[in-house]
């Protein structure tokens, strides 16, 4: 069992922003903030600009070359491009000389017109649009206030960013609307020449504001059999056309690099999440009381990074149940989110991830395909470094894979 350790000065921590608090322009069923129904707060609540000078000024002063901004709503959108234009002018003022600075922003896309578009661009943000699949399938859950579905105003957006050379990638929420038609969401995505894909299971949030415990709307199997087809469509003889991310993370850990989601990486990532009044968490799926670790305007950053809460929330992921210690595929999804380890019960988190069956179809489906093609990556790895002049490990150094394997009993046999 690994141990995830608390965040130092020295490693990158990404901020995501609840950009809006609640405030959307639709009305998802499925969403967290359901509640606000498509009608926005008046004003549409965004972080004070005080608040917001000081923890831009602190953040930059730890970011070490690096700092990573996450804009999540409701719908950010709603806080307006001046907004934006502020926290770029932030950003701006206090970070240190040669800081890499990224910007990721999760939108409904109704919003995205030109200006917008070219914003983005200019500032290289990083895109992330939801959209559900084909027109039908969209607007069975991702509609206005009023009723009325959201896809084509979605797709006006998506063409804006287009036109402008913007940088996106679609999230795609599975329910029981799509998890049976993987084949008209991979044709919708290979028609509409979207590239980058990313899927999540539904849960029903609605439930939850109700004072009824959350549940997922898909069955563990049918997310495995979504996952097992979408995968067979993906591969294509060994050479898939589009990204989609989970069997990325797959690959990824084959080629013996870190999983990019969070969900199937051996430790939860550190990040913090700020609400628009200051408050801060360790994580979106965990914004409650219990796992507060205080507010920005009160602490400073690295007080609320060395809080006692922080560190047990870090533990809560490799305390994962026995039985995944002896599982084929632990080293794929490392027990999965602990928010879906028994999350009828937030106090115990020690039981398998709601999706642990899914994960296990679908490992189990793709093992040996995978293992071809991650096994031909390296193979073109090591026919690079051959044709670059560059000098290969001895026999019993290490292999340059990262395996941790000797060279002689790894890539030197390719």
């Amino acid at each position: 069992m690994s141990a995830c350790v608390q965040t130092s000065p020295r490693q990158p921590l990404q901020v995501m922003w609840k950009t809006v608090s609640e405030d959307c322009n639709l009305a998802c069923d499925y969403c967290y903030y359901s509640a606000a129904g498509g009608v926005p707060h008046h004003p549409v609540r965004v972080m004070e600009p005080a608040l917001l000078d000081r923890f831009i000024s602190q953040y930059m002063k730890r970011s070490h070359g690096q700092a990573a901004f996450a804009w999540q709503g409701g719908e950010p959108l709603l806080a307006g491009l001046p907004y934006f234009e502020q926290v770029i002018s932030l950003q701006a003022k206090y970070a240190p000389p040669h800081t890499l600075i990224s910007n990721s922003l999760q939108s409904n896309g109704t919003l995205i017109n030109a200006r917008w578009a070219a914003f983005f661009k200019r500032y290289n943000f990083l895109i992330g649009i939801s959209l559900d699949g084909p027109e039908e399938i969209h607007n069975t859950h991702r509609i206005t206030g009023a009723g009325s579905g959201s896809f084509r105003q979605v797709m006006r957006g998506v063409r804006h960013l287009e036109q402008a050379g913007v940088d996106y990638n679609i999230l795609t929420v599975i329910h029981e609307d799509n998890v049976t038609k993987p084949d008209e969401l991979m044709a919708f995505y290979k028609e509409q020449k979207f590239a980058y894909i990313q899927f999540i299971p539904c849960m029903d949030f609605v439930s939850q504001k109700s004072g009824m415990p959350g549940r997922f709307r898909i069955t563990p199997e049918q997310y495995g059999e979504f996952l097992c087809r979408t995968f067979d469509l993906w591969y294509n003889d060994g050479e898939p056309e589009i990204s989609v991310r989970m069997f990325e993370n797959m690959l990824l850990t084959m080629l013996h690099r870190p999983a990019q989601l969070c969900v199937h990486s051996s430790c939860c990532p550190k990040m913090m999440v700020l609400e628009t009044n200051g408050d801060a968490y360790p994580c979106d799926f965990f914004i409650d009381e219990e796992h507060k670790l205080g507010n920005i305007g009160q602490s400073d950053l690295e007080t609320l990074l060395a809080s006692p809460v922080y560190d047990d929330f870090l533990q809560m992921k490799p305390r994962m149940n026995e039985v995944c210690s002896h599982c084929e595929f632990l080293s794929f999804c490392h027990g999965g989110c602990p928010r879906n380890r028994n999350w009828l019960d937030v106090n115990d988190r020690s039981e398998v991830d709601y999706f642990c069956r899914s994960y296990q179809m679908f490992y189990a489906h793709a093992l040996e395909p995978m293992k071809a093609l991650a096994s031909r990556l390296k193979g073109e790895q090591i026919q690079h470094y051959r044709q670059s002049g560059q000098p290969l490990p001895g026999r019993n150094e290490p292999c340059l894979c990262g395996s941790g394997k000797k060279f002689k009993h790894c890539c030197q046999q390719l």
